[in-house]
């Protein structure tokens, strides 16, 4: 009777299904404001809450896996009428008084505008022939082939004055 029950236990354990170690009861907890939290200890009773699917499919296992809950509509946010809003802006250390398609367009046609930094001056008319540093203060002069001399004033931030 003992090897028969034995053999009983052993047959059961080997036929039952085996248990991934990995998978474990995972809540996803929405409160009134809709922050979502995820918990393995269950949600408070103010929250809804789900038990979320942890399991790790394995790789071609046929089984088709959503990625995306395609029936639910987002949250829309209509547009004020308060027009464009910029969240986070660049600053270039010099007021932003070019937009950054006006300083491509000056350094092209090799122009120098207010608030251009020393590299948008060197990018638009090289390296300056000479510099003079006076109480903070840059001056760049340029020399053309025909004579004719271009002094460029820079404030004590290296952008240029005028």
């Amino acid at each position: 009777m003992r090897g028969s029950h034995f053999a009983a236990l052993l047959a059961a354990a080997l036929l039952s299904p085996i248990q991934d170690s990995s998978a474990a009861s995972v809540f996803r907890c929405v409160d009134a404001s809709g922050h979502v939290t995820f918990t393995r200890h269950g949600c408070s009773a103010d929250e809804e809450q789900h038990l979320q699917d942890v399991r790790n499919h394995t790789p071609s296992s046929g089984t088709v896996i959503p990625l995306a809950d395609t029936g639910r509509q987002g949250r829309s946010s209509k547009a004020s009428a308060d027009g464009l809003v910029i969240v986070g802006q660049q600053d270039d250390g010099c007021g932003n008084l070019l937009t950054s398609s006006e300083r491509r367009q000056a350094i092209i046609r090799k122009e120098i505008r207010s608030g251009m930094s020393l590299s948008d001056v060197e990018s638009s008319l090289g390296k300056p022939d000479k510099i003079s540093r006076q109480n903070g203060r840059q001056r760049y002069y340029y020399d053309d082939k025909r004579g004719k001399r271009q002094q460029i004033n820079f404030d004590e931030a290296g952008c240029v004055k005028k």
